[in-house]
């Protein structure tokens, strides 16, 4: 492991959950965390209601661009957390894996994200506690 661990979202379009995701890590992390993001089939774009959720929390995700995710992106991070891929998401031994149940913000109103938003940044937090308890 680096100096820091590295954390891998990955969501199916790269477009919603995995952003914020990641939004919330680099923010709330302060740097201490590497952060990378991917998607089994990318999106055109970030998701407007994601971007618009985040924003309320003072994280702008707007410069995102949903990419596809690597092997090794998977193999080079410590922890990889997908949310809703599947069985497309390739497997290491040795890593730490978690699949967080997340609804898609997909299609979704402002006022239903918010509750994915929240969940997500619920997660985040006890995530970095157990990252880096000197910070907790």
């Amino acid at each position: 492991m680096t100096d820091k661990p590295t954390v891998l979202f990955v969501c199916i379009h790269n477009a919603g959950r995995s952003q914020m995701a990641a939004g919330y890590m680099r923010a709330l992390s302060d740097g201490a965390v590497e952060v990378r993001s991917g998607g089994s089939e990318p999106g055109d774009q970030i998701n407007p209601m994601a971007i618009a959720a985040m924003a309320e929390e003072g994280i702008d995700i707007s410069h995102g661009i949903p990419q596809l995710m690597t092997t090794e992106q998977v193999r080079d991070s410590d922890v990889v957390i997908t949310m809703g891929c599947g069985d497309v998401c390739p497997i290491f031994p040795g890593k730490r894996y978690e699949d967080w149940d997340l609804v898609d913000p997909k299609g979704k109103s402002i006022d239903e994200v918010r509750p994915i938003r929240d969940d997500i940044k619920a997660r985040i937090q006890v995530l970095l506690a157990e990252l880096l308890p000197e910070k907790a």
